[in-house]
């Protein structure tokens, strides 16, 4: 599953952190 995380805010980068780890996730 790819993953496209837009915006810089907090909320954002603590989503694309925690769906990094999943291992669901093969790019991010």
């Amino acid at each position: 599953m790819k993953v496209l995380v837009l915006g810089s805010g907090g909320r954002e980068h603590a989503l694309a952190w925690k769906l990094a780890q999943s291992p669901l996730v093969s790019d991010l």
